[in-house]
């Protein structure tokens, strides 16, 4: 079991950047993969970013290039930071970590990028 909290969603301008931080009550060395996930108002969650246990990263296509997501381990802490932000991108996002038998949600971070 593992509680997730997420926090450093704001207002940005398009062009700006935002940090996220998803802080596990665990260690989350052995959690099989962390994500970052976001949802936009009447469109379905999506995966943004994804980073394994042992480092390999994943990225949805419309944020490569300027979304990285990382994690420390010393400090129970997934990282997404966002830059060249756009509008689009506008969304609640919320953080995984997929476990052997279920995954965990935190309740989520809203972004907002005004134009």
């Amino acid at each position: 079991q593992v509680q997730l909290v997420e926090s450093g969603g704001g207002l940005v301008q398009a062009g700006g950047s935002l940090r996220l931080s998803c802080a596990a009550s665990r260690n989350i060395f052995t959690i099989n993969v962390m994500g970052w996930y976001r949802q936009a108002p009447g469109k379905q969650r999506e995966l943004v970013a994804a980073i394994t246990s042992g480092g390999s990263t994943n990225y949805a296509d419309s944020v490569k290039g300027r979304f990285t997501i990382s994690r420390d381990n010393a400090k129970n802490t997934v990282y997404l930071q966002m830059n060249s932000l756009k509008p689009e991108d506008t969304a609640v996002y919320y953080c995984k970590a997929a476990l052997t038998f279920r995954d965990y949600w935190g309740q989520g971070t809203q972004v907002t990028v005004s134009s």
